[in-house]
């Protein structure tokens, strides 16, 4: 395939749509966890209902030849970081509010920056490492050790799913250029359902209807969310199209409110701004420092 021309409004409403499905995705995970599904269980449904609905539409379609990639390692790479990334993820959500979980999601950026620095000994300048010290300054704020903190495991868990998270971006990006977003996002799926069915033997129960329903609605809303996430990755750059991804807050923290009737507590309300406007420098920056290289290279 060859590479398609950037379509940013395109790319930004793929996006807005992906945090809408991704919150009701949520909903239903946090749900199913606290009706009593193991977590192995309902990372199977997540990643399981795709499989089917993928290769029926490419039957369909008459579009079997997206089952085909010459990038089979890249995307079991890629698929290992993500179910790393939403196992964590998972675990967090049955121990956290929705939109505590969520705030603490968005330091992803600022991993990406130490990360830059200490593996590629990138030269970081005050205005990241600032945003840095700023958002885990919010999540000390979030994570009130001094108040009625939030489980610490929990806060670990979804902090270390926010670093791989970002990973995924980018390799998603890279993926994009050669790969329809529908053949990343089918073997995503059967990648992790491979290692994940055989659990299943350990950890499967017997749950009332209305669970299998949970199960089975956070697998379809997550696929959906997940091509949405792919797509607009293909169609936009990182550091605009992730913007969008923090109006996952608003979803998050509407639908904490409407099925448990949790509203974040007033620590929660000082330290996401934080945490969101070092995500926004840290994004502004490394988009202002693609611009230089390029002119630079056009020079």
């Amino acid at each position: 395939m060859t590479a398609r021309p950037h379509r940013p409004l395109l790319a930004l409403g793929l996006r807005l749509a992906a945090a809408l499905l991704l919150g009701v995705m949520f909903v239903f995970v946090k749900l199913a966890a606290e009706s009593g599904a193991h977590l192995v269980e309902i990372l199977v449904w997540r990643q399981g209902v795709a499989i089917p609905l993928l290769l029926g539409w490419m039957w369909l379609a008459g579009r079997t030849e997206l089952l085909q990639t010459r990038r089979l390692w890249v995307h079991g790479r890629r698929a290992l970081l993500g179910l790393a990334s939403m196992s964590l993820l998972f675990a967090a959500t049955a121990m956290l509010p929705l939109a505590e979980l969520m705030t603490l999601t968005f330091v992803g950026p600022l991993f990406a920056v130490i990360l830059s620095a200490i593996l590629l000994g990138e030269r970081v300048g005050p205005w990241r490492w600032g945003a840095v010290a700023l958002g885990f300054l919010g999540v000390i704020v979030v994570a009130q050790p001094s108040g009625e903190a939030l489980p610490a495991i929990g806060v670990a868990m979804a902090t270390g799913a926010a670093l791989l998270h970002g990973l995924i971006n980018v390799q998603v990006r890279d993926l994009g250029r050669t790969e329809h977003p529908l053949t990343t996002v089918l073997l995503f799926s059967v990648f992790s359902t491979v290692v994940l069915a055989p659990l299943l033997v350990v950890f499967a129960q017997a749950h009332p209807p209305a669970v299998w329903l949970m199960l089975l609605a956070s697998g379809l809303f997550g696929f959906l969310g997940q091509v949405g996430l792919t797509s607009a990755l293909r169609y936009g750059q990182v550091a605009s199209v992730t913007v969008m991804d923090y109006t996952s807050l608003i979803w998050s923290t509407l639908f904490g409110w409407l099925v448990w009737s949790h509203l974040p507590p007033l620590t929660t309300w000082l330290g996401a701004p934080l945490i969101v406007a070092a995500g926004l420098v840290v994004l502004w920056r490394e988009h202002t420092l693609a611009l230089d290289r390029a002119k630079e290279l056009t020079v």
